[in-house]
């Protein structure tokens, strides 16, 4: 009895990975367009070229593809290389150089993504969940940056932990880049530069006063 085996088709793999990644980046431009709420999954097929169940198969329901888009945001901005390259320099100036570059990259290869997020937390349990997730993250990894500081002696004298991860979260937080650059129209550049003064003004000896 001949056996029976399963085939696999590179071909039609990789024919459903180029759809997979249609659906999300057009579901990505029509949320950012159009906002989470008022977009459906017949747009995004349409958009995409595609049939509906085309779409509930490769992709999933709009909160699946909500999900995946804000989750791969939160997962590659790179928090742990610029942790690493922080926790390598030798003083305050040097590691806020490193987190407001690596803060900035972070949110501007994701700025469209973050948008996204703010904008369906009123309507989308989901968005709100992950929003929580990703600031409690990158909360953490600003927490580590302080330890850091704290332990390497470069913080002002009488600035504890957690004083200067708040500082920090204040200064190279996802609203505060999206302040400056979204609502007051400032340009990564100067928005970058400004930030990495401020922060080494709040922990640095003038936040002595």
């Amino acid at each position: 009895m001949a056996s029976t085996r399963s085939y696999r088709s590179p071909r039609r793999e990789s024919d459903a990975a180029d759809t997979r990644r249609d659906i999300l980046r057009g579901a990505r431009d029509l949320f950012a367009a159009q906002g989470y709420a008022r977009v459906t999954v017949a747009d995004i097929a349409r958009h995409a070229g595609i049939a509906v169940k085309t779409v509930y198969a490769s992709a999933g329901t709009k909160a699946d593809i909500l999900t995946e888009l804000l989750t791969d945001a939160v997962q590659n901005a790179g928090a742990q290389e610029t942790l690493a390259e922080v926790l390598r320099s030798e003083d305050l100036d040097a590691a806020m150089r490193a987190l407001a570059r690596g803060t900035r990259t972070g949110n501007e290869a994701h700025h469209e993504t973050i948008q996204i997020m703010f904008s369906s937390m009123a309507g989308s349990d989901i968005a709100e969940e992950i929003w929580h997730r990703s600031t409690d993250y990158y909360r953490d990894t600003l927490r580590r940056v302080a330890e850091h500081l704290h332990t390497r002696g470069l913080l002002a004298p009488g600035l504890g932990v957690d004083a200067a991860a708040d500082r920090l979260w204040f200064c190279f937080g996802i609203t505060a880049w999206r302040t400056l650059v979204a609502d007051c129209g400032w340009s990564y550049d100067e928005a970058e530069r400004w930030l990495c003064r401020q922060a080494v003004g709040m922990l640095g000896d003038a936040a002595r006063a």
